[in-house]
């Protein structure tokens, strides 16, 4: 399987959008969100177009074999003290999970150099296994 992340532009913010929809249905359960009364999870638009108009902040789309299989935002953290680039939401498509993509893409990320922060959210089994495995390798 051939795997590429994709830079967006400002352009692809409503595919990013619409990919988001997943990551906060598969979220909902432990963030405890509901849908807004339009039948969608709510997104903070002013907050997502950060990821074209920040510095060091990037919006890409994760390809498998040519197709969408998920997306990765990174941003400059913001805690205080912490002077880091963030991956902070990496979500791959059921169908794509569990064929080394996730694993792939962090290697190739966080091996481009400079300072990292990985955060998830202990509710969320899936990831908390994927990062358990995957820093002591790093």
């Amino acid at each position: 399987m051939h795997i590429e992340l994709l830079p967006t532009s400002i352009d692809q913010l409503s595919l990013i959008a619409n990919l988001y929809q997943y990551y906060a249905y598969e979220s909902s359960d432990w963030e405890q969100e509901d849908v807004e009364a339009d039948g969608r999870f709510y997104i903070h638009q002013p907050h997502l177009e950060r990821y074209w108009s920040e510095p060091d902040w990037s919006a890409q789309l994760i390809l498998a074999d040519g197709f969408i299989a998920g997306f990765l935002l990174i941003e400059r953290s913001e805690l205080p003290g912490i002077n880091a680039l963030e991956l902070a939401d990496l979500f791959i498509l059921k169908k794509y999970r569990r064929h080394g993509i996730g694993r792939a893409l962090v290697q190739q990320v966080l091996g481009s150099g400079g300072s990292w922060l990985v955060r998830f959210y202990g509710q969320d089994e899936l990831a908390a296994a994927f990062w358990r495995t995957l820093l002591p390798e790093l």
